[in-house]
C-alpha cells in the first residue's frame, strides 16, 4: 500500500460500526493511514440496535457500550442524518474515497404472499417494531385496538412483537421506550397473542433467552397445546437437533415445562399462546381481519413440514407477519430484487456481468440476507475488509478524483445543499438529553415507583435540533 486511504461506510448499525474499527485495526497493523467517514440516514447512530430491537431486552445495552466505545475512540467519523442516494450520491461518494463499504442492513418486512394478507388490521412486524422503538420516520400512532392477536413466525423477532403486545405497560416503561407508544400500549385491549410457526417445537428460530423472557412477563400466562408436540414427537429430525445441540436442549425442555394439565386454570390477565406446525393460508375477513386459515403441517424427517390437508381457522382481530426482514436498493448501487441483497463476491460489489465494481464492498444484511446474529455479523465485516484492505495492498483501489481538504470537504458540500448533518459529538448531546428525561421522569401515581434509564426522543427534527445545536455550541 503506498498511500493513505479514505474510506466511506454507508450505515451506522453494527455491521458498520465493526466494519469500521475492523478496518481501522488492520489498517494499524500494516502500517497504514486510513480515515474512515460513517454516514447513516438518521440522526442517531447504532442502526437496528436503537431502532430494530424491542427495548426489554438488557443485554443489549452491553452491544450500544461496545459500539458506543467504537466510536468514541474518535479514528471514525460519523456523518449523520445523511441519505447516501438523495442528499449525496454513490458517483459523488466513489470521487471522494477510495472505497465505499455498504452496511444499511435489512429494514422492510419480507412479504408474507397468502389471500387477505392486505386487510385492514394485517400489519409487518418491521413497521410495529419501528414504532414501539420510536423510529422517527414512522407514524406515532398505532391501532392497537384487537383483543386476540396472531404473530406469523417463530423467530426472535415474533417473539419480540408477541412479548411486547401482550405486555403490561407498566413492565415496559422502566426501558426508553418513548410515551406516545406507552400511552397506545395503556388503551390496548388485548387478552390473548398467538404465535404460529410452520414447524415443530424442535425446530424454532428463537434463542434460549428469548424463549425464556415470555416466561417471566408478569401476569401473562404462556399456553402451548400437547396436540403440537404429539404431532411433533416422531421426527427424527429434530430428535437429532436435540441431541446434538445444546440450546435445541434448552429451548425444549424450557417448552415442555409450559405443559399443562387439559384442566390447568390460567390466571394471568392475558395470554401468549405458541402453535406450531401450522403453515397460514389465508387470512380472513370482509372489511378487516376477522381470523386466519392455517393448514396443520407434519415433519417429513428432514427438517421440513408437509401439509396434511387439516385446515384450522383461529378468530382474531389482528395479524402481524414476523417472517423475515428485506433490504431495500440504494440508487447508483446494483440490487438483486430476488435475492434482496447487493451482489456481491466476499464482500466486494459485483455489476450485471459478475465483475467487481472497484472500491465499492458491502457488509452486514445488505450483503447476505437478513439471517444470523452479531457474532454472524463480525464474521462478515472481517470477510469484507480482509478483501478491501487485500485490493488496496494490491493497488487494486481507484484514487479519489476530489481533493479532500483534509475531510473538510465533505461537510462542505453537505451545507451548501444545507443538508442538517449530525456528528459523533451530537449525539452526545442527544443522549445526555434522552437520559435527562429519563432521570427527571415523574411516574403517575398508577406506575408509582417506576424509575427509567431515559427517554427516547423521537421526532427527526428535534433530534437534529439538539445534536447540531450542541455541535454548534462546541466548534
Amino acid at each position: 500500500m503506498t498511500r493513505s486511504l479514505r474510506v466511506a461506510i454507508v450505515g451506522a448499525g453494527p455491521a458498520g460500526i465493526y466494519a469500521g474499527n475492523i478496518l481501522n485495526r488492520q489498517a494499524t497493523e500494516a502500517g497504514a493511514e486510513v480515515a474512515i467517514d460513517l454516514f447513516e440516514s438518521l440522526p442517531a447512530p447504532y442502526g437496528l440496535i436503537r431502532y430494530g430491537v424491542a427495548p426489554d431486552h438488557p443485554r443489549i445495552k452491553g452491544i450500544v457500550k461496545s459500539l458506543h466505545e467504537m466510536l468514541d475512540a474518535g479514528t471514525i467519523r460519523l456523518i449523520g442524518n445523511v441519505e447516501v442516494g438523495k442528499d449525496i450520491t454513490v458517483d459523488e461518494l466513489r470521487e471522494r474515497y477510495d472505497a465505499i463499504i455498504f452496511a444499511t442492513g435489512a429494514l422492510k418486512d419480507a412479504p408474507l404472499n397468502i389471500p387477505g394478507i392486505d386487510l385492514p388490521g394485517s400489519y409487518g412486524a418491521a413497521d410495529f417494531v419501528a414504532w414501539y422503538d420510536g423510529h422517527p420516520d414512522v407514524p406515532r400512532e398505532w391501532p392497537l385496538e384487537a383483543q386476540s392477536i396472531a404473530v406469523i413466525g417463530n423467530g426472535n423477532v415474533a417473539l419480540d412483537v408477541a412479548r411486547v403486545l401482550a405486555k403490561h405497560p407498566r413492565d415496559i416503561l422502566s426501558t426508553d421506550v418513548p410515551a406516545n407508544v406507552v400511552a397506545g400500549l395503556e388503551a390496548s385491549p388485548v387478552t390473548d397473542v398467538h404465535v404460529f410457526g410452520r414447524r415443530g417445537p424442535g425446530h424454532v428460530k428463537f434463542t434460549p433467552i428469548e424463549l425464556r423472557e415470555l416466561g417471566e412477563v408478569p401476569d401473562v400466562d404462556v399456553v402451548v397445546y400437547d396436540d403440537d408436540f404429539e404431532r411433533a414427537a416422531n421426527d427424527p429430525h429434530a430428535e437429532a437437533l436435540f441431541a446434538s445441540n445444546n440450546q435445541v436442549k434448552v429451548m425444549t425442555r424450557t417448552l415442555n415445562g409450559w405443559r399443562k394439565p387439559a384442566d390447568h386454570d390460567y390466571t394471568a390477565s392475558r395470554r401468549l399462546h405458541l402453535h406450531f406446525l401450522h403453515t397460514p393460508v389465508e387470512v380472513l375477513g370482509s372489511e378487516a381481519v376477522e381470523a386466519v386459515r392455517f393448514e396443520r403441517t407434519r415433519p417429513v424427517g428432514d427438517g421440513s413440514v408437509e401439509g396434511t390437508g387439516e385446515f384450522v381457522e383461529v378468530p382474531v382481530q389482528a395479524v402481524y407477519r414476523a417472517v423475515g426482514y428485506a433490504s431495500s436498493p440504494i440508487d447508483g448501487l446494483p440490487f438483486d430484487e430476488r435475492a434482496a441483497v447487493v451482489p456481491n463476491a466476499g464482500g466486494r460489489v459485483t455489476d450485471a456481468a459478475g465483475a467487481h465494481l472497484p472500491g465499492v464492498y458491502a457488509t452486514g444484511w445488505i450483503k447476505r440476507g437478513p439471517v444470523g446474529l452479531i457474532g454472524h455479523t463480525k464474521g462478515d465485516a472481517l470477510e469484507t475488509i480482509t478483501n478491501l484492505m487485500a485490493d488496496a495492498a494490491a493497488g487494486a483501489l481507484p484514487a479519489p478524483l476530489v481533493d479532500a481538504a483534509g475531510g473538510a470537504e465533505v461537510f462542505e458540500l453537505l451545507e451548501e445543499r444545507e443538508v442538517a448533518f449530525t456528528t459523533w459529538q451530537g449525539w452526545l448531546a442527544l443522549d445526555a438529553h434522552e437520559r435527562e428525561l429519563g432521570e427527571t421522569f415523574e411516574a403517575p401515581e398508577h406506575y408509582a415507583g417506576v424509575v427509567r434509564e431515559r427517554v427516547k426522543v423521537v421526532p427527526r427534527d428535534e433530534q437534529v435540533e439538539i445534536s447540531r445545536s450542541a455541535a454548534l455550541a462546541l466548534s
